[in-house]
């Protein structure tokens, strides 16, 4: 009897480790419910939710092919070798399958069940499956892990040219197994059921992920260039919160893009190309994860950073949290993480350029909690992504190129649609003023809606200040993991 292990693969489509497994057959999955390591993950409870959601779809495929799901309770991610064990003996299990996942936790964790299946003499077997290629192998000409995404990209490319990733081969039925799934739990105790509007944007299953896939590779990818800075426009995939727990794969984004573009990924369709740039951008934030592992510890990846001097200042986090800031963009936003569980990927760095310069507030208060209400949320593509709006990261913005909230605002929501939509009390205003209401609303602007918490330009002068004070910035080429 084989063992799959599901963790963030919740597809039957494109899955190494399940076509693997069955090859070897008989087949019975599992998937571990780890509530307080989760709450250490700041897992948002909507992405619970959600990936309770796409289980009980996910069931109902595995069942089509005959394997049954079970799930066991694994509190803390030291529990799984116990847990994994006492499932093996009870099954008869000689191989445990299951697809690579990456972060210092995840890496230790594996470690720890591998260790303990070979001392009770059963298999473990991992697979690559989440990204394109293997952490280690896309490396500089003196074999280390690049830190600028330009150059990683150039050599993916080579790769691509050489072999592109294939798709995995959907799996033949198994013969039936006197073995019955067990219920799929509606709620995790400390994860509350995230509102039925919010759950309506994203239904769960691989039929749903698929079916987004094929519209935006056939009807939008075109514009995905021209259109996806655009918040009011609906220019981008939708697709993060399916990738982030492996409903869908990106290989089956990559070959969808592919199919579009007359199988080019230099060349053609701006769009497409810039797509799979993103796709790749996703990948070069995993294999930082893996080669720099001090990023997985709330550090900085650029060490120097370290010493900048963040401000301590509670009420002006508060009213970045709660979208009370005054400054329309960046409250718009807000509002949308809070109600959708997603944000629009320029707004996500436009309020992280906010938070971290003109507010002077650490990164990590920025990164935890996005993490803590994204329904797509990533350890590498949120740390990657907050650690380059904060000039702290690898590839990030330099330190004295800091977004404009207003400029951002009137550049990509010029008709004030956006704003308009997530701010109703500013509805009245005409598609000038409602960018910077304090500043054309009168003697006291619009009454329902706060004035800015802080003056931008003195703001801008500050950051600058204190990243010039920092010590000696070294060269990207230097930085070095401890």
């Amino acid at each position: 009897m084989q063992l799959l292990w599901l963790r963030s693969d919740l597809r039957i489509h494109d899955n190494t480790a399940l076509t693997a497994a069955i090859e070897q057959g008989p087949v019975v999955a599992v998937y571990l419910i780890s509530p307080t390591q989760w709450r250490s993950h700041d897992d948002a409870p909507c992405k619970v939710d959600f990936w309770l959601r796409n289980l009980v779809e996910l069931q109902k495929a595995l069942g089509e092919l005959n394997v049954p799901l079970l799930i066991r309770e694994a509190d803390s991610w030291d529990e799984a070798p116990r847990v994994l064990l006492e499932l093996c003996r009870e099954h008869n299990i000689q191989s445990v399958h299951a697809n690579e996942e990456y972060g210092i936790n995840e890496t230790r964790r594996d470690a720890a069940v591998a260790d303990a299946l070979e001392d009770a003499d059963i298999q473990w077997r991992s697979y690559l499956d989440q990204l394109f290629f293997k952490p280690g192998t896309v490396l500089t000409k003196t074999g280390t892990y690049f830190q600028v995404f330009s150059q990683f990209r150039k050599v993916c490319y080579a790769r691509m040219h050489q072999a592109m990733p294939p798709l995995i081969h959907l799996p033949k039925p198994q013969a039936a197994l006197d073995i019955k799934s067990d219920r799929v739990p509606e709620q995790v105790e400390g994860f509350a059921t995230p509102p039925q509007a919010l759950q309506a944007l994203w239904p769960a299953g691989e039929d749903e992920a698929r079916r987004r896939l094929a519209a935006f590779s056939d009807e939008q990818i075109d514009y995905y260039r021209s259109e996806r800075d655009f918040p009011a426009k609906p220019g981008t995939s939708q697709l993060s919160a399916y990738l982030a727990a492996g409903v869908i794969s990106p290989r089956q984004c990559l070959h969808a893009a592919l199919s579009s573009n007359q199988g080019e990924f230099e060349t053609g369709s701006v769009g497409a190309v810039t797509w799979i740039n993103e796709l790749l951008w996703r990948e070069f934030y995993k294999h930082i994860l893996v080669g720099f592992p001090r990023v997985s510890r709330y550090r900085a990846f650029r060490p120097e950073t370290e010493a900048l001097k963040w401000r301590d200042a509670p009420e002006e986090l508060a009213a970045w949290k709660e979208a009370r800031t005054g400054l329309p963009i960046i409250d718009a936003a807000m509002r949308q993480l809070l109600e959708t569980g997603w944000m629009h990927n320029r707004l996500r760095m436009v309020v992280a350029m906010f938070l971290t310069k003109n507010l002077l507030i650490d990164w990590r208060e920025g990164e935890r909690f996005f993490m803590q209400h994204l329904i797509d949320g990533d350890l590498a593509a949120n740390n990657g992504g907050w650690q380059w709006s904060s000039s702290t990261g690898t590839d990030s913005s330099p330190y004295f190129r800091i977004f404009n909230p207003l400029s951002q605002s009137e550049k990509f929501d010029p008709e004030g649609l956006f704003l308009k939509k997530w701010l109703p009390e500013l509805a009245d205003l005409n598609k000038k003023e409602v960018h910077n209401p304090a500043a054309s609303g009168g003697l006291f602007g619009v009454a329902s809606y706060p004035k800015p918490i802080v003056d931008l330009s003195s703001s801008r002068a500050r950051a600058l200040a204190a990243f010039k004070a920092l010590p000696h910035r070294q060269p990207a080429a230097e930085v070095t993991d401890d």
